[in-house]
């Protein structure tokens, strides 16, 4: 085996432990998680449904593989992502599954279905809106993921403490709610709770990570355009 082979084959091993550490599903929701902010093995064992034993386990071969990392406070062991570009890779995930398997588009019809008027609308329309001051941004994740990035302009009001802060919502304004990203919920359970009490609303499918994706390709798009005028 030549020099370049025996090279090609470690590299191609070492690419292999990421992809055989993504193989399972509770990973990939564990590491959406994360995305969002840190937080304890607790707290992601209520949130998936998995025992402490299990979450823990899967932990350790998501950290062994470096895509998270963790810290202790008190008695509590926090896991964060190991850096940003696992969220942006999870973001990529999301979409390239999306567009190649029909299934994952009809899962989300299928739940949406379950939803009254759940159409999104695009970022395009809601940056426009709100720089008219016409809709008001309503975060409705847990705060501590608020606190960790959200997108600006927006409130802060998780989505079980939605209506007993309905009073302190403008009148005037249509509510947009967002959430985690496209495959949750907690925007489409909101818009629901806002139409139930009269209140005009509506929300947006993206999350904080793919809004950041849409500003550097927008921003990107305007010093190419500019380049171009200038040239």
């Amino acid at each position: 085996m030549n020099l370049e082979r025996k090279w090609k084959d470690q590299l191609y091993q070492e690419f292999a432990r990421i992809g055989k550490c993504l193989s399972s599903p509770k990973r990939l929701e564990l590491i959406d998680l994360l995305a969002q902010g840190p937080k304890s093995v607790d707290q992601l064992s209520k949130a998936t449904g998995m025992s402490i034993a299990n979450v823990s386990q899967h932990l350790q071969t998501l950290h062994e593989s470096r895509l998270v990392r963790f810290n202790k406070k008190g008695n509590f062991v926090i896991y964060e992502v190991a850096e940003l570009s696992v969220a942006d890779f999870m973001v990529s995930l999301h979409r390239l599954s999306e567009k190649q398997l029909v299934e994952i588009q009809r899962l989300k019809t299928d739940i949406l279905q379950h939803h009254a008027s759940m159409e999104p609308i695009s970022l395009e329309v809601l940056m426009e809106r709100m720089e008219r001051g016409e809709v008001l941004l309503l975060d409705v994740r847990p705060e501590d993921e608020y606190v960790m990035g959200h997108i600006p302009g927006a409130i802060s009001i998780p989505i079980g403490e939605l209506e007993k802060h309905l009073a302190t919502l403008p009148v005037n304004k249509e509510i947009v709610a967002y959430c985690r990203g496209p495959y949750c919920l907690m925007s489409a359970q909101a818009v629901e709770i806002l139409k139930s009490k009269g209140i005009k609303a509506s929300r947006i499918e993206e999350g904080v990570h793919e809004w950041k994706r849409y500003v550097e390709h927008s921003n990107k798009s305007t010093q190419g355009k500019a380049s171009y005028i200038n040239n």
